[in-house]
């Protein structure tokens, strides 16, 4: 009972912002502007802040942005309809569909054991409803790094993967003494390609031990800003500068930042 008073809650307040929109539209100057193109980066913004939210852990941050990212979706669906491609009732039908069809545990007869087998049938799903490649779905904008742990886990969902977690270590190892060989003959081209072969076994092995790589990276981001920023407060409060300083005296600072726990 409770959860369908939850449910008509939510409708009521859906149907309320399909209303503003349609209101916003009608008599916005800025939102009478608006388009497809011109949303674009908006969203992809939108969309980065609801991840920072995420990241920080800040619960009342995640229902702002993840709100900011609805209007972005209910702003499509309206400009669809107004080009009469596809409206707001379109776009749930057709996610509902999809939701229904690759679920065939859960509305079909395919058993299941684990996550990974739900991921896998996914994958295999996706293949007969037309896509040409496993791969297709990952975004060609997508960051380079998120776009590499992508790739692998689509890859996986198909049994294109390795099987024990030292064989990738060692292509880890291997990738690093190319690298160094190809840094020994200073040959550039080479340098690059075989850094990013690196990387990109370096985010093979952090889905075998269970780290998202951008995570994981994000979290050291921080923690560098953190204690970088520490030893700018430091320099200030003795009137001091970078300039003149050893690596060895900023080290100093660098270590009481790690004390404080930054």
């Amino acid at each position: 009972m409770e959860e369908e008073i939850k449910h008509k809650q939510a409708a009521k307040n859906f149907d309320r912002l399909l209303t503003i929109m349609d209101t916003l539209r009608q008599q916005c100057p800025w939102d009478k502007k608006q388009t497809f193109d011109s949303l674009r980066t908006l969203t992809i913004e939108e969309t980065y802040e609801l991840s920072d939210a995420i990241a920080e852990k800040d619960y009342d941050e995640i229902k702002q942005e993840a709100g900011d990212v609805l209007l972005h979706l209910v702003f499509y669906a309206k400009l669809g309809s107004e080009e009469n491609r596809f409206d707001i009732s379109d776009i749930i039908d057709y996610l509902c569909q999809k939701l229904i069809r690759r679920h065939p545990h859960i509305y079909g007869d395919t058993k299941v054991q684990t996550a990974q087998d739900v991921k896998d049938n996914w994958e295999q799903i996706k293949l007969t409803e037309g896509r040409k490649s496993v791969l297709g779905g990952v975004p060609s904008s997508l960051p380079a790094l998120i776009k590499a742990y992508r790739i692998q886990d689509k890859a996986k969902g198909v049994g294109f993967d390795w099987e024990k977690k030292s064989d990738v270590w060692d292509k880890v190892s291997e990738e690093i003494n190319e690298l160094k060989k190809a840094e020994s003959e200073q040959n550039h081209k080479e340098i690059e390609k075989e850094f990013g072969d690196v990387l990109f076994a370096l985010i093979n092995y952090a889905r075998f031990i269970d780290v998202n790589p951008e995570n994981a990276l994000e979290k050291t981001n921080k923690k560098f800003i953190a204690r970088f920023q520490y030893i700018e407060k430091r320099l200030q409060e003795e009137g001091k500068s970078f300039k003149g300083q050893t690596l060895a005296e900023l080290d100093k600072y660098w270590n009481e930042a790690k004390t404080k726990g930054l």
